[in-house]
């Protein structure tokens, strides 16, 4: 197949490349046999390495990798034209008129002097209306970061009046909630133990809500601080011809401590 007859560039040249290799005929056997199903994990996995890219600053990197996150949009609705769902030009359209009845303070005769909390207020006050009738946890992706969709689902709550009106609620619910795994850990059976440990990551995020410290955020720069230290471990165990299997408790942790006051001094 040859692309002359594409189009030069722009969003018709990439629409017509994802419709060529989903050609029955002469496209690319791969990408042929591919379903919504089997495509939405490579979706999400675009969409966590845009936000890595983000988080990194690595700034030449993102136009590659928000490219690759447009082409999942481009695929999904590619099949969803196939199957009479749908066009691309139907998913842009929709997006933008719903970005204009979300905006009436751009785009209608509302103000725009509200600040950004009442703005997001009325965003959610918005999908609200739009939601209608539906359950007021209804929509909330099931896809989603589980302690982010812990978050969401506990804002929706909140809209409703269903939430602890304080911080220190929360901690003595989360004292609770600890305290009754130390006290049950050698009794309960393990699906009992994995619904205590859930309760205690949901109360968590509550926690993390309630100090408006995105959770997500904050585990994963836990787990940046977690590499970062024990990499530290592992050189200087190098540094005498050992490795962490050659170690033990005690001396790692003797390690982790220096490099934690390492980080502190750099920090200074």
């Amino acid at each position: 197949m040859t692309t002359d007859t594409f189009p030069p560039n722009g969003i018709d040249r990439l629409l017509a490349i994802m419709a060529a290799l989903r050609d029955p005929a002469t496209g690319c056997p791969w990408d042929i046999e591919q379903t919504f199903a089997t495509i939405a994990p490579y979706t999400l996995e675009e969409a966590h390495e845009v936000a890595d890219a983000i988080e990194r600053a690595a700034w030449g990197e993102l136009k590659g990798e928000l490219g690759d996150l447009l082409f999942q949009t481009v695929y999904h609705a590619q099949m969803a034209a196939e199957a009479g769902h749908f066009t691309f030009a139907e998913v842009v359209t929709a997006i933008s008129d719903k970005m204009i009845a979300r905006h009436p303070h751009v785009f209608g005769t509302e103000s725009r002097t509200k600040t950004a909390d009442q703005q997001t207020r009325d965003w959610e006050a918005q999908k609200a209306r739009e939601r209608g009738t539906a359950r007021t946890l209804d929509g909330v992706a099931l896809a989603l970061p589980a302690l982010t969709r812990a978050v969401k689902l506990q804002n929706r709550a909140a809209r409703v009046g269903f939430d602890w009106p304080s911080t220190d609620q929360v901690l003595d619910k989360l004292i609770e909630e600890a305290r009754e795994v130390v006290e049950a850990r050698d009794t309960l059976t393990h699906t009992e133990l994995t619904e205590e440990i859930g309760d205690l990551f949901f109360v968590m995020a509550n926690l993390a809500r309630h100090l408006k410290v995105d959770p997500e955020a904050a585990l994963r720069a836990a787990n940046q601080k977690f590499t970062r230290r024990f990499a530290r471990i592992e050189d200087w165990l190098a540094e005498g011809g050992k490795t962490p299997t050659d170690s033990d408790l005690d001396e790692m942790d003797s390690l982790w401590n220096r490099a934690k006051a390492e980080e502190k001094a750099t920090k200074a």
